[in-house]
């Protein structure tokens, strides 16, 4: 059936799923549904006027249920089934006419991620890379159709399968042979979808959608939403639609979005039915029907639900000062004074967050201002809306709930202690061991305070009775400041017209040597440089822009021919390639063919070193970290790119010194994640060295210590750090005048203490 687009509206909603609806298929043309979950079932939904009912549960599945596909009537199943894949790695074959389970496919190491009906076949695919065929219940065929995660399978009209992958890549088969290898999308391929005399439609992480022709061009590219896109699916009537992480499903005609719907949660999947009618699962476990036939709109009781369904969901979500605004405390929380100048505390107002001052002096607070979205990047912990020094856990025991400890470093502990133990109804017996936690959790143990005891409330002496201690029974647990990091730093600025104009004076210098003309640059050679700076400027189109395979050699073979004073410009091109997704998996591939940058590295760390290929240099190979395609070859290399960049750690070049702690960092954090224990001892060698040095920038220095607390709380080397008198650094830490050196410091004794 032909429609000219309108705009969709709802039609009605299905409620049933207890958890996020993961997949649908449309079974046949007589109007119904299939969706899946992961709440471990599969609902079967029958139409019932303008609305659809729950006909049927089928229950099988020990895990999650995602792809499931329709299966057309045959002698076996006379009325229609679906078939569904698991967490559980099952293929499940259903009749929809009793609602059994007919068939348990299993065979897949991982999860099952897709499912295609293949003349009377079934053929799925995994997170395990392979692909299975099956017939009549028994496996008849299995091939490795791509070197990562298989994430969707479809069938095309003639004949062919065709895969998407973790692997950035697109594949048509016929049987177990590969026919094409479609490679344009820059992160995982998440959807596939069958577009009616066109070719083949994909969805990927990067964002965008793309139209391809079956012999792999690429017809029309769709960028539009703003996070993963899951799923996409096309109409008779040219109409595609899609399903993102960013709460909308999208439409899309000539490959323009022409309308977008919202969810209160992500859109996992999005298909049409025959009418045109499109249905929609959400993460909040309700499956959507939308329409342009006005009969079938939903009535206005039912379209208030939907609005207020959306205004609970973006409350529920929206963060201010790092917390969610409906757990920000009211205006009434103004009314219990501040206790030094200057503290501030976000309060809830209608919906937003407003900062407030305490005012001393005057004895009132002071209105700052709205906090649009609150710094969810400060170090500073939050406790009921206010910011804290820090926000300590504390275990009673006895199977209670741990209780929150907030403190800043102004505060007298005492009083801290005394107020936080009366308000939690504890024995002031505990008063000594939490002012001792403070002050040595707090860096302040040579600090003498005044503990002579007052109530906060009734201003009376404390009353200690003669009881036994418990302290056996309180454990207080601290809240790290700065450890563990998570998370890579990149050096993400660039001045790329001085960059271009500083490679053209060198081009310049060459040309006007004769024994040098030959590695010059020619007209056509700047052109691609200009078009590379263009395209990394326009950082809004990152997820969408391409890098070309001969910009990227053009600026290996100057890496590699020009004289080693004038390389530095372009190893400045090269670090931000690295953060443009394209460009990053550009140059992965030519690396894999001859690894031009580990020859460079060598080349400009060996004297005399000329400090901008230094600098440059170390900051090229501190972007890798940034896409995860390069940690292989970082993992591989280490060892020979700490050695060579070991020098920076000692240079009077600030910027040098920064540069290499960063890189040392981002080592820290790759090696924790793969456990490898020596690359650890490595990096926590060279960060203690860092560490110990007086002459190192604050800057440096901080980022060495977070590299050795988050070594010793999530590393496997704690007791080497130990072995170094890792104990000794954090003390001089500690008494830094630098404030984040001083808590990092405690961060790290206390990792120390921990059993």
């Amino acid at each position: 059936m032909d429609i000219d687009f309108k705009e969709y509206h709802l039609r009605c909603e299905l409620h049933g799923h207890e958890d996020d609806v993961r997949g649908i298929t449309v079974c046949g043309a007589d109007a119904r549904i299939a969706t899946s979950s992961r709440d471990k079932t599969i609902r079967l939904w029958t139409q019932d006027n303008r609305k659809f009912v729950s006909s049927k549960v089928l229950v099988g599945h020990t895990s999650f249920v995602g792809p499931i596909t329709w299966i057309p009537p045959s002698s076996d199943l006379p009325h229609g089934g679906v078939a569904s894949g698991g967490m559980d790695t099952l293929v499940l074959v259903w009749d929809l006419n009793t609602g059994e389970k007919v068939q348990t496919l299993k065979g897949h190491q991982l999860q099952v991620t897709g499912i295609a009906f293949d003349n009377g076949d079934l053929v799925s695919s995994s997170i395990d890379s392979t692909l299975r065929r099956w017939r009549s219940g028994q496996c008849i065929e299995t091939w490795e159709a791509h070197k990562g995660p298989i994430q969707a399978v479809i069938k095309l009209p003639t004949g062919e399968l065709v895969t998407g992958s973790s692997d950035t890549t697109l594949k048509t088969w016929k049987g177990k042979t590969c026919l094409h290898t479609f490679v344009g999308h820059s992160d995982t391929v998440r959807g596939l979808a069958v577009m009616s005399d066109l070719g083949i439609l994909s969805a990927s992480h990067d964002g965008s959608l793309r139209l391809w022709a079956v012999s792999g061009e690429v017809l029309m590219e769709m960028v539009g939403h703003t996070a993963i896109v899951y799923s996409v699916d096309s109409h008779a009537s040219g109409l595609i639609v899609s399903g993102s992480e960013d709460r909308f499903a999208k439409i899309w005609k000539d490959g323009v979005c022409v309308q977008s719907i919202e969810h209160p949660g992500c859109v996992w999947d999005a298909k049409f039915m025959e009418s045109g009618d499109i249905v929609t699962a959400c993460s909040d476990g309700i499956v959507r029907i939308w329409t342009v036939n006005q009969d079938y709109f939903a009535d206005q009781l039912e379209l208030d639900l939907y609005t207020s369904q959306l205004s609970q969901y973006k409350s529920s979500r929206k963060r201010v000062g790092g917390l969610k605004l409906e757990e920000l405390p009211a205006l009434d929380a103004l009314k219990i004074p501040g206790t030094s100048d200057g503290q501030t505390k976000v309060v809830r107002e209608g919906d937003n967050g407003v900062a407030y001052a305490w005012n001393m002096a005057e004895q009132k607070w002071d209105k700052i201002g709205e906090v649009v979205d609150g710094p969810e990047g400060s170090n500073r912990p939050l406790f009921d809306g206010v910011q804290y020094d820090y926000v300590f856990d504390v275990d009673i025991g006895d199977g209670m709930p741990i209780r929150k400890l907030p403190y800043n470093r102004s505060d007298n502990p005492y009083d801290v202690a005394d107020k936080w133990l009366l308000k939690e109804s504890l024995p002031l017996s505990f008063r000594e061991q939490v002012v001792q936690f403070i002050l040595q959790n707090s860096g302040q143990k040579d600090i003498t305070f005044d503990a002579s005891f007052r109530d906060p409330y009734t201003g009376s002496n404390a009353y200690v009775p003669g009881q036994h201690s418990r302290t056996s029974d309180i454990s207080v647990k601290p809240t790290f400041k700065h450890i563990p990091k998570k998370g890579m730093l990149v050096f993400d600025t660039a001045q790329f017209d001085g960059i271009l104009k500083k490679i053209v004076e060198f081009n310049n210098a060459l040309l006007s040597d004769q024994e040098k003309q030959k590695l010059s640059l020619t007209e056509l050679d700047v052109s691609r440089l200009d078009a590379i700076v263009k395209t990394l400027k326009n950082t809004s189109y990152y997820h969408s822009s391409k890098i070309a395979d001969s910009e990227i050699a053009l600026l290996l073979n100057m890496l590699c021919s020009w004289p080693i004073t004038i390389i530095f410009p372009v190893i400045d091109i090269v670090r931000m390639v690295v953060l443009h997704p394209d460009g990053a998996n550009a140059l992965h591939k030519h690396l894999s063919e001859k690894d031009v940058l580990i020859e460079v590295i060598k080349k400009v760390t060996v004297n005399p070193t000329v400090p901008a290929n230094l600098l440059t240099s170390i900051r090229a190979v501190t972007n890798l970290f940034k896409n995860s395609c390069f940690y292989n070859w970082l993992q591989k290399h280490r060892s020979e790119i700490l050695d060579a960049f070991s020098s920076c750690s000692s240079s009077t070049n600030k910027n040098l010194q920064l540069s290499y702690s960063t890189l040392i960092l981002n080592y820290a954090v790759l090696l924790i994640e793969s456990k490898d224990q020596e690359g650890q001892s490595q990096v926590l060698s060279a960060a203690l060295e860092i560490a110990e040095d007086e002459n190192v920038g604050p800057d440096s220095k901080f980022r060495a210590l977070v590299a050795v607390g988050s070594l010793m709380i999530e590393g496997l080397v704690k007791k080497i750090a130990l072995d170094f008198d890792v104990l000794s650094i954090a003390k001089a830490a500690k008494g830094s005048k630098d404030s984040k050196i001083a808590e990092v410091g405690s961060d790290i004794e206390l990792a120390s203490k921990q059993s």
